[in-house]
């Protein structure tokens, strides 16, 4: 009778372990190798009270993993990787699943030891199971050890594929990344017009500074007329530089949506906001080493302008959405063509950053200062614009070029590249045809300059704002009346520096 009861004591502890054991996967939802075998080797130890529970994983989840757990030796789990080393004679001599007797190599007596390999041909690892109790492992503790090691097979097999899977996925996304990273660079620093062409003395002037100014990592402020090379200059200062073998990356803030303009110079991380459906690095981020060109740096939103100044004084920022902070070595050179002196005057620019970014400006001269210039760019852009639309244009009669050269070309050097483009196109021979009284309609500098037309722009929307009695918003706002939105309407007055006394 005492027989019987013991078996069936036995029977049921089997028919428990079995259920447990069965329910493991339930617990490895993760998949995580790790706690794959920290789940698997604590019940096993404490279910056949071992005093060594070890296991390996050599599969390409986690390569070398080891694990060990004991019921009567707590610091055994600090010490897997030495018992790894006292186990791997073991596991050369003795065959799988035989139970063997060797010296415990932790305290005094043996060990009573069995070990399975981890999948069919052994390439996910090892299991090992050890008790200093006579007659282990029985034969149901075998069965127990069995189902244990072929259920922690499979499921590390699955964590193993599933792996893999993330990381094609991962050098997948990687690799677009980086592409896209190229093509970016390469789109941000290709040079519009080549190099700077031209021996005026002005343009010699603003040269000599770009010289003085590369080889130090000095801010740079590029101002002068639309159209007038600042990015040129730029780029010379940049290829000047000990930077030149890294990134140049440039940044027009007037092109950029004044709300965008942080993720675009800083970056962001998934979810910063509506719209970002993934990590993106910023400008700063990508010009790392190297030069960053901020073109119409008056256009960033005051608020923005701190962290900006932050930048150039602690060289750290942090992506939008995160609380990490980045680490960047950057040169910054900015450029406009606005007035940031009477900007900072009407406190729409930040003093303290503009002084920042005027350690050593520049004037880009207007090509009407650049008259001698004139017909060597003319035959510059000939040569350039004929060579891309495929005609056989080589010269430039000489009352064509004295008209070039009276005309004052309010848009300066990128208003004479895009006329002599049209000019190429509507030439029929090989002799440029220049429509020269077509120059002479148009209207001088002064009268066309940025100035002239936002002072008018200015003095119309004071006096909207004055008769509206500086009301901006609602039916009888000035943005109504102006037939502009109201947030458009408080950009353009921050952006001319219209505030109310």
């Amino acid at each position: 009778m005492d027989e019987t009861a013991i078996e069936i004591r036995r029977l049921q502890d089997c028919i428990s372990g079995l259920m447990s054991l069965l329910a493991l996967p339930s617990l490895w939802d993760s998949r995580d190798p790790m706690s794959i075998l920290r789940t698997l080797l604590e019940m096993l130890a404490r279910m056949l009270a071992l005093d060594l529970a070890y296991a390996r994983l050599d599969g390409e989840a986690a390569p070398m993993l080891e694990l060990a757990r004991s019921e009567h030796l707590p610091d055994i789990a600090r010490r897997a990787d030495e018992i790894g080393a006292v186990i791997e004679p073991w596991l050369l001599a003795q065959h799988p699943g035989v139970p063997y007797v060797v010296p415990n190599p932790f305290q005094q007596g043996d060990l009573r030891v069995t070990h399975l390999w981890l999948g069919v041909k052994k390439e996910v690892g090892v299991m090992l199971a050890a008790s200093r109790r006579p007659g282990f492992p029985s034969a149901t503790e075998t069965l127990l050890l069995r189902v244990a090691a072929n259920q922690a097979a499979v499921e590390l097999q699955r964590a193993q594929l599933a792996a893999t899977r993330q990381r094609a996925e991962a050098a997948e996304r990687l690799n677009d990344e980086i592409k896209a990273h190229n093509a970016y660079l390469r789109q941000e620093t290709e040079q519009p017009w080549g190099e700077i062409i031209g021996r005026s003395k002005s343009l010699a002037q603003a040269l000599a500074l770009v010289e003085r100014v590369a080889p130090t990592n000095a801010c740079v402020l590029v101002q002068g007329e639309t159209g007038t090379g600042k990015e040129l200059i730029a780029h010379a200062i940049h290829r000047l530089s000990r930077r030149r073998q890294y990134p140049f990356v440039r940044l027009n803030c007037a092109a950029i949506p004044t709300g965008l303009i942080e993720a675009e110079l800083f970056g962001h991380e998934k979810g910063a906001f509506t719209g970002a459906v993934g990590k993106r690095i910023g400008r700063f981020e990508l010009a790392d080493k190297g030069t960053i060109f901020l073109d119409e740096v008056g256009e960033i939103p005051l608020e923005l302008q701190a962290k900006l100044l932050r930048v150039l004084q602690e060289h750290e920022f942090e992506r939008l959405g995160s609380t990490h902070t980045q680490k960047t070595d950057v040169r910054l050179i900015a450029a406009s063509n606005r007035d940031l002196a009477r900007m900072v005057a009407a406190r729409t620019f930040r003093d303290d950053l503009y002084y920042r970014l005027k350690v050593f400006p520049i004037e880009t001269p207007p090509l009407r200062h650049r008259a001698d210039d004139i017909p060597v760019l003319a035959q510059h852009f000939l040569q350039v614009h004929a060579r891309a639309n495929n005609r056989s244009i080589t010269t430039i009669a000489p009352e064509s070029l004295a008209a070039l050269c009276r005309y004052s070309w309010p848009g300066n050097v990128r208003e004479l590249s895009n006329f002599i483009e049209r000019c190429v196109i509507l030439t029929q021979g090989a002799t440029l045809e220049v429509p020269a009284g077509e120059l002479k309609l148009r209207p001088n500098a002064e009268d066309a300059s940025d100035e002239s037309l936002e002072r008018m722009e200015r003095q119309h929307i004071l006096r909207a704002l004055e008769e509206c009695n500086w009301v901006i918003a609602g039916p009888a706002g000035a943005a109504a009346k102006l037939g502009m939105k109201r947030t458009s309407l408080q950009s353009k007055m921050q952006k001319l520096g219209i505030t109310r006394n």
